[in-house]
């Protein structure tokens, strides 16, 4: 299996699809949800990377993100734009 690591846009555009998501997604419905595919073994490296900073907690069951604030979307939707 081929392994990818995470590029600083694919991290953003994750955090961005938790900050933007109506539920708790699991892993899967997140994967599944964002505007670009990404390696399933690529997305678990994000999922690990904002938990060890401590930007989220997961389980089998659900992701909760814990840095949802006004100002960091504002901020992740701008660089986003610039692009």
């Amino acid at each position: 299996m081929v392994s990818h690591d995470p590029s600083f846009e694919t991290i953003l555009m994750v955090e961005k699809a938790l900050i933007d998501s109506d539920i708790y997604p699991t892993k899967t419905q997140l994967w599944k949800s964002l505007p670009k595919q990404v390696h399933y073994s690529t997305f678990k490296k994000v999922l690990d990377y904002l938990e060890a900073s401590n930007k989220i907690e997961y389980n089998n069951k659900s992701i909760l993100f814990l840095g949802q604030t006004k100002k960091l979307k504002e901020y992740i939707d701008t660089i986003i734009e610039l692009k």
